[in-house]
């Protein structure tokens, strides 16, 4: 696998794909991978023929009290992983390369409709961060494909909102959510659990699976059984942000006869933040 750190170096890589006739897949990353991250690639590898992956830790979507410098940086050990998956290229540039002028003073892109409910409204600021540089990493890679995760499915939909009203050629393909033997959603704040926290954290997964088994035997109030979650949450340690039942096409909130919905939770456990969701058709 090479890996390249700069828009030149990852312009001749990708020309000589281009002249074997490559199709390429493109995973953007922040980094500290894990096996839902592999399985993006993995993905990548099952739809075209060269796997690209960025590894960047972006500044613009971190708020001024989140974890920007306590962000795990673990870039070697991302390189061994990504080279036993079998991508072809990794892309790991610096803020200078992304941000040559500095943050503040860079175009942002900014979608809107999705980015104000959910993790928008506890992160302000926070998608407009992500689609200006997601933005930005696909006009650069210019892959036939894009995959994301849908464990963050609000994110995946400002994406695929942002490359249809921009008209980017790009295919964006969702991967369904990695999961730990217990339930939990794979994530890289998951290292940040003590053991006490790790032994607990699967309750956020079981409070989706509770209130979808509500709605599937008939309950149509769901506002109550949001709260009720909420209040669960409480009660097990945790400090619910939000429990939500949306579309999952537009994230307007639902309603009983909506036919595909998706369960939205964000809670802290301790200082980690901690998001999950599960989609439903009715």
């Amino acid at each position: 696998m090479e890996v390249v750190t700069n828009l030149s170096a990852l312009n001749e890589a990708l020309a000589r794909f281009e002249a074997a006739g490559n199709s390429t897949a493109f995973v953007p990353t922040m980094g500290n991978l894990h096996a839902g991250h592999i399985s993006l690639v993995e993905r990548g590898l099952a739809l075209a023929d060269t796997v690209v992956v960025s590894i960047f830790v972006n500044p613009m979507q971190f708020g001024p009290s989140e974890d920007l410098d306590a962000y795990p940086r673990t870039l070697q050990a991302d390189i061994d992983k990504l080279q036993a998956a079998g991508a072809a290229l990794l892309f790991a540039p610096s803020p200078d390369c992304i941000y040559p002028d500095g943050v503040a003073a860079h175009t942002q892109v900014i979608v809107p409709g999705l980015t104000d409910v959910l993790c928008g409204a506890s992160r302000p600021g926070h998608f407009d961060g992500v689609s200006s540089v997601v933005c930005k990493l696909l006009n650069m890679v210019a892959p036939d494909i894009a995959i994301f995760g849908e464990k963050d499915l609000q994110q995946l939909l400002v994406i695929r909102k942002m490359v249809t009203d921009l008209c980017l050629p790009v295919r964006i393909e969702g991967v369904g959510i990695a999961r730990d033997t217990d339930g939990l959603a794979l994530s890289s704040r998951n290292g940040y659990l003590s053991p006490a926290e790790r032994e607990v954290a699967p309750g956020l997964q079981h409070s989706l699976q509770m209130c979808a088994e509500h709605i599937r035997n008939g309950a149509q109030n769901f506002a109550a059984l949001c709260q009720d979650a909420k209040s669960s949450l409480s009660a097990a340690g945790f400090t619910p942000d939000y429990f939500e039942i949306r579309r999952s096409n537009d994230l307007q909130l639902a309603r009983p006869d909506d036919t595909s919905i998706a369960i939205f939770a964000a809670a802290k456990l301790g200082k980690t933040r901690l998001i999950d969701n599960l989609q439903l058709t009715l």
